[in-house]
């Protein structure tokens, strides 16, 4: 059920992360062309980083359930098992405590917020657009605790944690190497 849960959460935030870079693509074509016409939008610059700051922050949560960030698997894995165990249950206490933190402090810059909205979009409430502070961090939750389980058990292993920095490149034969250095 748990895998199956990750699924869906995964299929859903890759939908969103996509339907966001598409938008934001087009976006940025479509003021390219303007601009080189001589018409301008004026309100691309606002628009373009909000849709920035979006996909930055519904990526990083699907990154979190990948276990994409940045992480230290080869210190975790330099240690016992039994020491592992503590020092990754500390390691995502933190981070989830993070994350909470940002998702209150977001909700109440959201009320702070108020009435105000866009400079160039007045009709756009900036409440809309900050939202995604709040529900980023809580995707980001979602994603660390969908994808704990899994860490967990390899954790608790011998073998230790694998990620994305622990696939091997391979080396490319001699003869490869010395065509490519020949000019």
């Amino acid at each position: 059920m748990l895998s199956r849960l990750q699924h869906k959460y995964k299929a859903l935030m890759e939908y969103i992360v996509i339907i966001l870079m598409i938008v934001l693509s087009l976006l940025v074509v479509v003021a390219v062309v303007y601009r080189k016409s001589g018409m301008s939008l004026s309100w691309y610059d606002e628009v373009a980083s909000v849709l920035l700051a979006w996909l930055t922050y519904y990526a990083s949560a699907l990154a979190a359930l990948t276990r994409g960030h940045i992480g230290f698997n080869g210190l975790l894995n330099a240690m016992k098992p039994s020491l592992r165990i503590p020092v990754l249950l500390i390691g995502e206490s933190l981070i989830l405590a993070f994350f909470i933190l940002l998702a209150w402090v977001g909700y109440q810059v959201l009320t702070i917020l108020g009435g105000d909205s866009l400079t160039s979009l007045t009709w756009v409430p900036t409440r809309l657009t900050q939202s995604v502070i709040p529900i980023g961090a809580v995707l980001f939750i979602i994603g660390q605790l969908l994808s704990f389980p899994d860490i967990w058990r390899q954790a608790k292993t011998e073998k230790g944690i694998t990620g994305h920095e622990d696939v091997e490149i391979p080396e490319e034969t001699s003869k490869n190497s010395k065509e490519v250095l020949q000019p």
